[in-house]
């Protein structure tokens, strides 16, 4: 413990790099809990599709869509999405599934329907491709 002070003088970049990380974690974990959704597995959305008849919506590409998707699931591309519709509006105090193609635009999403008032937002963690790696039922076409 006592060659500490030396290591830090010897290797200031490798300290302030590693100083950049640790900060960069502690920023993300406290972003990631105030976001206001919360990521659930494909486990635990069928649980919620099961138990709380929670809404699916898909904000894949539309081709993407059809190529795949969760049973009764609504398509809304992320650009068309807003969370003020009146097809969503039905939704705004029902647990709502937001997933995409591979998880990684849905938490764009989440964060407009957080933005909109909606109540219980969760983003499918690895989208429809987690999804189908667990062997879940998909449906292609409309």
């Amino acid at each position: 413990m006592d060659k500490l002070p030396e290591f830090i003088a010897n290797h200031p970049l490798l300290v302030l790099a590693f100083a950049g990380l640790v900060a960069a974690l502690i920023f993300t974990e406290v972003a990631r809990r105030f976001r206001g959704f919360k990521q659930v597995g494909p486990a635990l959305a069928t649980q919620l599709i099961n138990r709380e008849n929670a809404a699916v919506v898909d904000v894949s590409a539309t081709a993407d869509y059809h190529s795949g998707h969760i049973v009764n699931a609504r398509n809304v591309p992320l650009s068309q999405l807003d969370g003020n519709s009146k097809a969503l509006a039905k939704l705004k105090n029902k647990p709502v599934i937001v997933c995409c193609r591979t998880g990684q635009t849905s938490s764009q999403a989440c964060a407009k329907l957080v933005k909109a008032g909606f109540e219980s937002v969760y983003q499918l963690t690895g989208g429809v491709a987690a999804w189908k790696s667990e062997n879940l039922p998909l449906v292609k076409g409309k």
